[in-house]
């Protein structure tokens, strides 16, 4: 391969969140080789986040789509070859999919993080480390080419479309806004509505915020969103199903702080400067936690460790997801009132 690539093709498809995480590795490329032209195979709903990034060529996969979404990538890709794919995405889906991508190097996980026949769709790997933030890992996609990712940058568009609505949905009087996205696609990451109500109340009450339900329009979300603003006590600003993901950036932008599970908004949020409140006992903060600043999140995840699997989070493989049927009991209300508190206090 030249020393400066002509072409370089990026694979990871989802989810919303580790998407968010690649962007930094496309800032990290765009910088050391301007020249360079990039592809990045993206999944169709989350095209609609990164989507209108400069400098970047986007090949979008419909996984619904079934065979007829593979066909499209692969005649999207016909007749062209690149300097090295990078292969960022493990599950058998994305490996079969990376076989529409010729490349003369083709980079992909060391072998402790492989599965789903991985190791048979790429010929390189990145170093092997345990400890990594997922953002941290797929940083180090660039270390085979040459590259070190140093800095940390995302630059998410937000349309003046988005920033528009977003400004109009609450006044700019000074109150501090409570940014509420109470759903993850996982379900058993997700809080209780009666917890979440009751974090809400105090948040209105006790420390004078204003309270906003933010999330998609799926029934399951709409459905949580109803249950949490029928348990207040103070009535919230419930915006679920009204954003899109652009608008979502723009509202989590106006927030005082964010209230979200290990979800995409979780890390959206973080991307674009907001002050995120993580509930984690399902998944390790440090791993996946938001990752500019950690400082309030609540972490049960040793908790659960030691409840579910009866060892201490030290003693399990890095990156276990501890998702069983109340696990995300183990995070209280005081557990989360105490985070807000002390956000509320901080200059």
């Amino acid at each position: 391969m030249p020393a400066t690539p002509q072409n370089l093709c990026l694979l990871r498809t989802s989810a919303l969140g580790d998407v968010t995480h690649v962007l930094p590795l496309v800032r990290t490329l765009q910088a050391a080789w301007p020249q360079t032209r990039l592809t990045w195979i993206v999944g169709k709903f989350e095209h609609k986040l990164v989507g209108d990034i400069t400098g970047v060529e986007f090949v979008s996969f419909d996984k619904r789509a079934g065979i007829a979404g593979f066909a499209s990538v692969r005649k999207a890709l016909a007749g062209r070859r690149f300097d090295a794919l990078l292969q960022m995405q493990v599950a058998l889906r994305s490996n079969l999919l990376s076989l529409a991508v010729h490349a003369n190097r083709r980079i992909g996980y060391d072998r402790a993080r492989s599965k789903d026949l991985h190791g048979l769709c790429v010929r390189e790997r990145i170093p092997a480390r345990r400890g990594e933030h997922v953002l941290d890992a797929l940083g180090s996609f660039c270390e085979p080419l040459g590259l070190k990712q140093t800095a940390v940058r995302w630059d998410l568009p937000i349309p003046d479309e988005a920033r528009t609505w977003a400004a109009a949905q609450w006044p700019d009087d000074g109150q501090p806004a409570l940014v509420v996205s109470p759903a993850s696609s996982h379900t058993l990451r997700n809080w209780s509505a009666g917890r979440y109500a009751a974090v809400a109340d105090h948040a209105a009450t006790a420390l004078r915020m204003r309270v906003v339900l933010t999330g998609g329009p799926s029934p399951a979300e709409r459905a949580l969103g109803d249950a949490i603003a029928g348990a207040m006590k103070t009535p919230p600003l419930n915006l679920i199903g009204k954003d899109t993901l652009k608008r979502a950036l723009a509202l989590y932008q106006r927030a005082a702080i964010v209230l979200t599970p290990d979800s995409g908004p979780m890390h959206m949020a973080n991307a674009v400067g907001a002050r995120v409140l993580g509930l984690h006992a399902a998944s390790n903060p440090a791993r996946s936690g938001p990752y500019s600043d950690r400082r309030w999140c609540v972490d049960r995840y040793d908790d659960a460790a030691r409840k579910f699997l009866h060892k201490p989070a030290a003693k399990i493989p890095w990156g276990t997801k501890i998702e069983y049927p109340g696990v995300m009991d183990l995070v209280t209300v005081d557990d989360v009132v105490e985070k807000l508190e002390a956000f509320a206090r901080t200059p």
